[in-house]
């Protein structure tokens, strides 16, 4: 496991606009000004759409120079070249509100890989549709809300689940394994910081036991994928995938068992790199810098 960073010394900035000459030249002279030290750096050039991506971890060796003096002197490079940015420190975690309904193998991989530290992020509260997984929740010390839903019942459901967003200072949201559609406007509402996991037969075996359907047909390869929010359901911007492959010797509840270790493992990848600042959306795709 890499070191943790320092507090109040360690900074990532990443950063995408229109490729042009000298990017790389001025992102690093602003880091020489600002006693920066770069720990890590990754770019991606897409030639199909002209634009530039760059992630940039570094450290900071003046104490008197700290996140609001970074970004304030990094505002006239960012106009000069039509960047979009963001900087951040890098040790401060990522505030991360979980939603399960009733399968509670990505919540318990989460909540076990944040207690471990191998994901910098704080659980504010787990929020669920059902009961079942309170107890789990009190073992681990995270708020649990029961937030029931119904076909009326929806809309006050959504509207109470962004007041806890807002109310918590929710930077991600993650449905680890929450089997209810968000509305379009709530969708639009966490645009850009809401993950969500799913089999990887979709769109071939859509509905009630994919797993059954997918046994029936034979196949051979079980899979996930991580994938920003959209109102397109299952649709939005691909963080992880990952598949297993399989045999004719495994029955539906081995393949159930199979899947749902590689939904938690491409699940816990996508949190980790969203809360690590290295996934940049590009249109419909993403870049990620692992």
């Amino acid at each position: 496991m890499s070191p943790r960073p320092q507090p109040g010394r360690e900074y990532v900035l990443t950063l995408s606009c229109p490729d042009s000459a000298g990017l790389v030249h001025a992102v690093s002279g602003f880091l020489v000004r600002n006693s920066g030290n770069i720990l890590e750096s990754q770019q991606f050039d897409d030639r199909l759409q002209n634009r530039f991506f760059m992630r940039v971890h570094f450290d900071v060796s003046d104490p008197n120079v700290d996140l609001e003096q970074l970004r304030y002197r990094f505002g006239p490079v960012a106009q000069a070249y039509g960047i979009t940015w963001a900087l951040s420190e890098a040790a401060t975690p990522t505030r991360t509100l979980i939603m399960v309904s009733k399968f509670g193998h990505c919540l318990n991989d989460l909540l076990f890989r944040r207690r471990t530290g191998a994901l910098n992020i704080e659980i504010p509260a787990i929020v669920s549709n059902h009961r079942d997984f309170e107890g789990l929740a009190e073992t681990y010390g995270v708020p649990f809300h029961h937030i029931p839903v119904t076909r009326d019942t929806k809309p006050e459901a959504e509207a109470r689940l962004m007041e806890l967003v807002r109310e918590l200072d929710v930077d991600l949201v993650v449905l680890a394994r929450y089997m209810q559609v968000l509305s379009d406007d709530l969708c639009k509402q966490l645009e850009g910081r809401a993950i969500n996991i799913h089999h990887s037969f979709l769109p071939s075996f859509k509905g009630a036991r994919p797993y059954d359907q997918a046994y029936t047909r034979g196949v051979k390869l079980v899979g996930a994928t991580a994938h920003y929010v959209t109102p397109d359901l299952d649709e939005g911007q691909i963080i992880e995938q990952d598949v297993i492959r399989v045999d004719h010797s495994l029955d539906p509840g081995d393949l159930v068992t199979v899947g749902r270790d590689v939904e938690a493992q491409v699940l816990a990848h996508a949190v980790k790199w969203h809360s690590e600042s290295r996934v940049m959306l590009d249109g419909n795709r993403t870049v990620v810098f692992r």
